[in-house]
């Protein structure tokens, strides 16, 4: 087994009856996610912090159906489908060996709210039918609102995972925002409390 990050002691109380699914996925892609192209050498010290407690403590701000552009390892779909097994997931990932991952970890996790679909979003069929879309670490601002927004319902909402720089993306994305005729766009910061450093996400509803 690869060594991976001591579980932070708050990883409890943000899973809560979860937390032996969390800590099964997290040890998984420890053990796997560099030889299958997940993540990076670096990442399995600083795994549940970086990554798995980052897309967690976000979970609350979710309902209905919501797609994950990008999926990927999982980042934060599979992780967000743990904490919140009352929530249905799309998992949107055009590349062949990461939708294997992510059906194998559903199927082995028992996440019978998690739905893998191989696309990329720009390909998505289905029309504007989910209630939010999320995205984490897939590209700036600007590329990723014509990426999510369509995907998203009239009245439906847009929760992006972004980093330090997000106000800074905000301004940068102005041109993206109006043409996708975003409101109430607002950067919004969450586990102030629990996190030594907290998650920002950028939120927009979609009219």
């Amino acid at each position: 087994m690869t060594a991976v990050e001591v579980e932070p002691a708050v990883a409890a109380k943000i899973f809560g009856a979860r937390i032996d699914l969390a800590r099964q996925f997290t040890q998984t892609l420890a053990d796997h996610g560099e030889a299958r192209g997940l993540i990076g050498p670096l990442e399995p010290p600083r795994l549940w912090t970086r990554h798995i407690l980052n897309s967690a403590v976000a979970a609350p701000l979710f309902s209905g159906r919501v797609g994950d552009v990008g999926s990927g390892a999982g980042l934060p779909g599979l992780v967000l489908a743990i904490a919140r097994p009352d929530v249905e997931w799309i998992l949107i990932e055009p590349m062949e060996r990461r939708v294997a991952w992510l059906s194998e970890q559903a199927a082995e996790l028992g996440l019978d709210n998690v739905e893998v679909v191989r696309a990329r979003a720009e390909d998505w069929r289905r029309g504007p039918t989910l209630d939010a879309a999320t995205a984490r670490a897939v590209s700036a601002l600007r590329t990723l609102v014509p990426l999510t927004a369509p995907l998203v319902r009239d009245g439906g909402e847009l929760i992006l995972f972004k980093g330090a720089n997000a106000s800074t993306e905000i301004d940068a994305a102005d041109k993206q925002l109006r043409k996708y005729r975003l409101s109430n766009v607002r950067l919004e910061v969450v586990g102030e409390g629990l996190l030594a450093e907290p998650t920002r996400v950028v939120r927009a509803s979609v009219r």
